[in-house]
């Protein structure tokens, strides 16, 4: 396989969108085992297992998908979409990543990894079948997908995921779903359309998407507030005052992505820009150091 031909592949399984699936690092490391080699070791494992199973429905969804992305701007460029890759590799490949995943997942995992991650598989393509078409409820399903990504870490370390985890990141990745979702109604509005292609959506809705997005950005802020003055924090760091520092670092982000978003620069997806953006980078290192000043 050429050079060329590779990074066409590389695009279609979508490699960089494996960023997400970091998300099952967080219960070990909300529980602070992160560097005991057997969290460790099931955590990495995991991750792979997940993004073999999330390319093969990136290619699931494209293969479906198809007629809606090729009217779409930016993805009508997908290799799928504007032929560069064949139509039949792509059948061929999707069910073999999607079953190889499964299976290493039930062999080296255990029963309650494989069916959280059977429950993603499964959401994925229902939500690539039919539930993109409806307003709203595709957000909440994407957002739905991050969460399930955070049980499948806890599943694979057989650590007991925290409400505040799961409360903070199903609300911040929905506030990423509808700045997806917004960005997307703003390519529209520019190219005179009304409607989003495949979507539920019309141009109108923009103005609810940005003050729901922006509502649930600054719950997850809330979120992590409440979580510093919670008895679980106080117990579990030894100096949980420098995690409020978090708050104001957390709100100056979500901030950021929505300007960004309502100017129309924002990419396709929020992760991918969060992990072009230098500010964005940057933040995720001070908050790094600040968690490890806690401990």
């Amino acid at each position: 396989m050429s050079a060329r031909g590779l990074g066409t592949w590389l695009r279609a399984l979508r490699v960089h969108q494996w960023s997400k699936n970091v998300l099952i690092f967080l219960p070990a490391a909300g529980a602070h085992r992160l560097f005991e080699h057997a969290a460790a070791l099931q955590s990495m494992t995991a991750f792979l297992v997940f993004s073999c199973c999330a390319s093969g429905t990136y290619l699931l969804n494209d293969l479906m998908d198809l007629d809606a992305d090729r009217l779409h701007p930016t993805k009508r460029n997908r290799p799928f979409a504007s032929g560069q890759l064949p139509l039949t590799h792509g059948f061929f490949v999707a069910p073999v990543l999607v079953g190889g995943g499964l299976l290493l997942g039930a062999l080296l995992l255990g029963r309650l990894f494989f069916a959280t991650l059977a429950a993603y598989v499964v959401c994925t393509v229902w939500y690539t079948r039919s539930l993109k078409r409806f307003a709203m409820v595709d957000a909440l399903m994407l957002a739905g997908l991050y969460a399930l990504r955070v049980v499948g870490g806890a599943a694979a370390t057989a650590i007991i995921p925290s409400f505040w985890l799961l409360a903070f990141t199903m609300f911040l990745f929905l506030s990423l779903a509808m700045a997806k979702r917004y960005s997307e109604l703003m390519l529209m509005i520019t190219s005179g359309r009304t409607h989003a292609a495949g979507r539920g959506y019309v141009t109108e809705d923009a103005p609810l998407l940005q003050a729901c997005g922006v509502a649930s950005g600054y719950i997850s802020v809330l979120v992590i507030a409440l979580y510093v003055n919670s008895a679980v924090a106080q117990s579990m760091y030894r100096r949980p005052e420098a995690l409020w520092l978090l708050c104001p670092l957390l709100l100056y982000w979500v901030t950021r992505v929505w300007l960004k978003t309502s100017r129309g620069r924002m990419d396709d997806d929020p992760v991918v820009f969060a992990l072009r953006d230098r500010p964005s980078l940057a933040v995720a290192c001070v908050g790094l150091l600040l968690i490890w000043a806690a401990v």
